[in-house]
């Protein structure tokens, strides 16, 4: 992780005793947990919590479900709206694959690698994440913190001791972007560094085509208008960094929750439009979940300035349900990532709000990725 090894004396008072915190646990040695050092209905409460995550767990629709169902609950974790509106767009990524461009410009090989990719990196944030939210709620419920159960659902100690700081605290950014810390590191060798992603993902020329038209755009609808839902967000140029991908969740958090209007705006939208998966949710000016176009017909231009070409069949985006089956994941790698308290260095709020605005950029990369299709088209005849 290349966080700046920042000196206490930088950081603020709260986060100093953060550190203070988490340097004792990396000094403390592994011991090895069993059910067994657990009491009945501690064992009863483990067992509740991942049969529930299990049942939400499905797949991106059924998890991005469950992130808004639980922010409605506890607004003051605010992860759960950004993990709610970062999962629409793994859902997102996960139908284009079926839709009509990438149909188009990749491999039937390259685009089961790429969902099973996305599907792996959204089925694993999920069963680490949610049960932490069972037992904070479960702790609201009973008046007093439970976090000394997280080791036993496979949780690092490094959100065992920031559960424990929140709940004295309650400084939700700083839980909030401690979330982002740990879900990116616990992605990092399961998903990010695995061999077999390695080789069928990263090491393809799709996956650098996909980083030269900046197809990492993160999209947050946050209110319906007369020309079509507002959109702000961000755009990831290395996901292959562990550091860029914490940047970049710093900054989407800021782009959602600095402006209470917008926050209160993207909360509004995200009730009435529930996720399927299909771009239609958010633009359906642009996308359709039903095919509008003859599939053997050789693919023109539509889209001009965001906008449809006038007579043009609207690109096709299906619904998840329709694009991909649930997938059986085996078990998650175990292991702790947290090795370095400096990790604190990333909770540091910045000084600067960020900038959202991304609609010219995504728009720019649909129509760059019409000409790639056209193209490849006229390659592939001229031969």
């Amino acid at each position: 992780m290349r966080c700046r090894k920042s000196k206490t004396s930088s950081l603020p008072l709260s986060l100093v005793d953060l550190y203070r915190e988490l340097k004792k646990k990396r000094k403390k040695e592994a011991t090895t947990i069993s059910e067994r050092d657990l009491t009945a209905k501690e064992q009863q409460l483990i067992r509740r919590i991942q049969a529930m995550t299990a049942e939400q767990n499905e797949n991106n629709v059924t998890r991005t479900a469950a992130y808004l169902a639980f922010y409605l609950r506890h607004r003051e974790i605010h992860w759960a709206f950004l993990g709610h509106m970062v999962s629409r767009n793994g859902g997102w990524n996960m139908t284009d694959l079926k839709g009509e461009l990438l149909m188009r410009l990749l491999s039937e090989g390259e685009r089961q690698s790429f969902f099973a990719f996305l599907e792996r990196g959204n089925w694993l944030i999920f069963q680490d994440i949610y049960p932490q939210f069972l037992l904070y709620e479960e702790s609201k419920k009973r008046g007093e913190p439970l976090f000394y159960l997280l080791p036993w659902l496979g949780v690092s100690t490094f959100m065992e001791t920031v559960w424990r700081h929140f709940w004295n605290r309650g400084d939700p950014y700083t839980l909030a972007i401690a979330l982002v810390i740990n879900e990116q590191s616990y992605l990092e060798q399961r998903v990010i560094q695995h061999p077999v992603f390695r080789q069928t993902v990263f090491r393809t020329l799709e996956f650098k085509l996909q980083e030269l038209l900046h197809f990492n755009h993160i999209l947050f609808p946050h209110g319906d208008g007369q020309g079509g839902t507002a959109l702000i967000g961000q755009t990831l140029h290395e996901f292959e960094s562990l550091h860029e991908r914490i940047l970049l969740g710093k900054r989407l958090y800021s782009i959602l929750f600095d402006d209470e209007e917008t926050l209160e705006n993207a909360v509004r939208w995200a009730v009435r439009h529930p996720h399927t998966g299909s771009r239609k949710d958010y633009w359906p000016q642009l996308f359709n979940d039903v095919c509008e176009s003859f599939p053997r017909e050789p693919y023109r231009r539509r889209i001009r300035d965001c906008r449809i070409v006038p007579g043009a069949p609207r690109l096709y985006s299906p619904q998840l349900r329709h694009a991909w089956k649930n997938v059986v994941h085996e078990a998650a790698e175990p292991g702790d990532w947290f090795t370095d308290p400096h990790v604190v260095g990333y909770l540091v709020k910045p000084e600067r709000p960020t900038n959202g605005e991304i609609v010219d950029a995504y728009c720019e990369t649909l129509e760059k990725m019409e000409l790639a299709i056209i193209a490849k088209h006229a390659f592939f005849h001229a031969r």
